[in-house]
């Protein structure tokens, strides 16, 4: 979907008027009505506005332009699943299982790489074989990589 279908679908479904979802981010009616017809696009405050709103990501309102990934367990994420910072805004770097509230449920590498082959191992994927997968795939993560430094 395109983010003009997108913004008309959930201003519809949470039953706004233009004029109201125009109030509620401080911008025109005219303004809505552009988005709305794709002559548009919202600024990036005012994205951040529709997020917190409509309660999607910013990746969402966009038109999922891109195959969002947890920068610390490589989970693919989408809206469930995309962690929040203390304000309940999105983060959309994280899953809410790695990052939650500004913090990280995990000290080290180590402890989640143990934590993963855990709960992720099974016979089709025995855990010594995950191990391997995990070490090879975390460390070039973001928030690993941005651990190092």
């Amino acid at each position: 979907m395109k983010t003009q279908e997108i913004i008309l679908e959930l201003r519809n479904k949470n039953r706004l008027s233009q004029e109201e979802l125009a109030e509620k981010v401080f911008v025109t009616r005219q303004a809505v009505s552009r988005w709305e017809n794709g002559d548009t696009v919202p600024n990036t405050e005012t994205l951040k506005l529709l997020s917190k709103l409509f309660d999607v990501s910013i990746n969402t309102l966009l038109g999922s332009p891109r195959q969002l990934v947890c920068q610390c367990c490589g989970m693919p994420l989408d809206d469930a699943d995309i962690s929040r910072e203390a304000d309940g805004s999105f983060n959309e770097e994280y899953c809410k299982w790695c990052y939650s509230d500004g913090a990280f449920a995990y000290d080290s590498l180590e402890q989640l790489t143990d934590y993963l082959v855990e709960h992720m191992s099974n016979e089709n994927f025995p855990p010594q074989q995950a191990r391997d997968y995990f070490e090879n795939i975390l460390p070039k993560l973001k928030h690993w990589t941005n651990a190092e430094k």
